[in-house]
């Protein structure tokens, strides 16, 4: 596949061939968006997830079809935050469950690299709570931890937004507060090819997640949320 480059000339890639994707890793190489308050539709990329994505001053809806766009204008959908209007999702999730609101953060995977701590695969820790969310809403889930298996962080890789590869983690509590949440994150993004597009969110509250993540080499370009017309609940 053709290559984009980012701003240092060097090249970003993806595998996901949907359209999202292809928008996210334009936003990633340079492209800019018009800040004109419009917004546009896409398929979702899961048949049991769609999403909103919101940008300054341009919003993307990945939303089933039974709704027309005159149906998602009429609810007040625009690119300037109308998009995630409460009555929107609401009104879209009809009696299925809606996820948070979340900063999204994309960048690029790292490789893999000699020496320096390893993530390893950690089946012991597939029943986690961050390893059951990503097996609701995402594909080809591959949880990590740390080679000591007396320690319990928690690195998801998985299949997401748009089918980019999306990184969830989470600290042993036991760990918290020392600022070994950039290690991990920087150890997950050695889990990806270099150069590959990694996606990862946090909710705006969470701001040591926020942190680790634009320490890591991540930085944030909109938000999302996510939901399903399905009648089932979130854990």
């Amino acid at each position: 596949m053709e290559a984009a480059r980012m701003s240092n000339d060097s090249p970003i890639w993806t595998p996901a061939r949907h359209p999202l994707a292809r928008f996210l890793r334009g936003l990633v190489t340079g492209t800019r968006l018009p800040m004109d308050g419009g917004w546009m539709r896409v398929t979702p990329w899961a048949p049991h997830i769609q999403g909103i994505l919101s940008f300054p001053g341009h919003a993307i809806l990945a939303v089933s079809y039974d709704r027309t766009e005159n149906d998602l204008a009429e609810l007040g959908v625009d690119g300037w935050g109308g998009a995630h209007d409460p009555r929107v999702v609401t009104t879209l999730a009809k009696n299925g469950w809606i996820d948070t609101l979340d900063i999204l953060f994309l960048g690029p995977g790292a490789g893999e690299r000699a020496g320096g701590d390893h993530l390893v695969t950690r089946s012991d820790l597939a029943k986690h709570p961050l390893a059951e969310h990503a097996e609701r809403v995402r594909s080809q889930v591959q949880v990590y931890g740390s080679a000591d298996p007396g320690v319990e962080d928690v690195v998801v890789l998985a299949r997401g937004v748009g089918g980019l590869r999306e990184i969830s983690f989470e600290l042993d509590p036991r760990r918290r507060g020392q600022g070994r949440g950039v290690d991990l994150v920087r150890a997950a993004l050695h889990c990806v090819p270099e150069n590959e597009l990694v996606a990862a969110c946090a909710a705006p509250a969470n701001l040591p997640c926020a942190k680790s993540l634009v320490r890591a080499g991540l930085a944030p370009y909109g938000t999302i949320q996510l939901f399903t017309d399905r009648p089932e609940r979130r854990s």
